[in-house]
């Protein structure tokens, strides 16, 4: 796609629904702290994601996908300290992005506005159906790689988010998908899968995030994995424009 493409994306209409975002925290159990915050959209009337999300059309996608990257950044700059080392998860729609270098303009402008460290970023992609161009989006991941970003490919273990998308992508981080880790703790074959991919992950220098936690059965399941980094509601919920806080969260290790 060419830059004209991408400037005529840019000059499209508003999005037509105003949102904002709710921030779900991910935290590191051996280290007892925040690891960071991925952005979920909420509709600015108490609305879930899927109300927001309905709204989404070809022809406002990479609208929408701008306009949640600057709506995240903004809020994450007015709340969190620019002491802070928690990483903000921004997930992005890779059909939306024309062209790494280009698109990453208003991410880039709204970081150096509200004084937000670009390197505390993290994208994470996933597809529910199949990729429109998966050497494009493989160009996304490895472009975002070189400019210093953190990448992750969520839902892992479900739907095509899988080996294949591994093997092309080599993302930074994997988020296996709340379904696969249902149940670990009475489950031996889930076990020796997420085990299986602990263990691939490990060697492919690969971090793995295990998402949809839920009780202290699975958490100590997971943690026998060799598993750090959680996010669910075992820990919290997402709070809209609000950063948690734990105070002794190392006792959940």
């Amino acid at each position: 796609m060419s830059a004209v493409s991408c400037q005529g994306c840019k000059d499209a209409a508003p999005f037509p629904i105003a949102f904002t975002m709710a921030f779900h925290p991910i935290v590191d159990v051996v280290q007892g702290e925040i690891w960071g915050y991925e952005a979920l959209v909420r509709g600015v009337d108490g609305q879930g994601a899927g109300a927001v999300l309905a709204a989404v059309t070809e022809a406002n996608r990479y609208v929408f996908d701008q306009a949640c990257r600057v709506k995240a950044i903004e809020l994450a700059g007015a709340h969190l300290p620019a002491s802070s080392t928690a990483r903000l998860s921004i997930n992005f729609m890779p059909n939306a992005v024309y062209e790494p270098k280009a698109c990453i303009r208003a991410t880039l402008a709204a970081a150096a506005r509200t004084q937000f460290n670009p390197q505390r970023l993290m994208f994470e992609f996933t597809e529910n159906e199949r990729m429109a161009d998966v050497a494009h989006v493989a160009n996304i991941v490895a472009e975002y790689k070189r400019m210093g970003f953190l990448t992750a490919l969520d839902d892992f273990g479900a739907g095509y988010a899988g080996l294949g998308l591994l093997a092309k992508f080599q993302p930074d981080l994997i988020k296996i998908d709340m379904e696969l880790l249902r149940g670990i703790d009475t489950s031996a074959a889930r076990r020796h899968i997420i085990g299986a991919i602990v263990t691939m992950a490990r060697e492919m220098g690969v971090v793995v995030l295990a998402e949809g936690v839920e009780t202290e059965a699975e958490l100590t399941a997971l943690r026998q994995a060799d598993i750090s980094l959680f996010q669910g509601y075992y820990f919290a919920r997402p709070r809209v424009e609000t950063f948690d806080k734990f105070e002794g969260l190392s006792q959940a290790a």
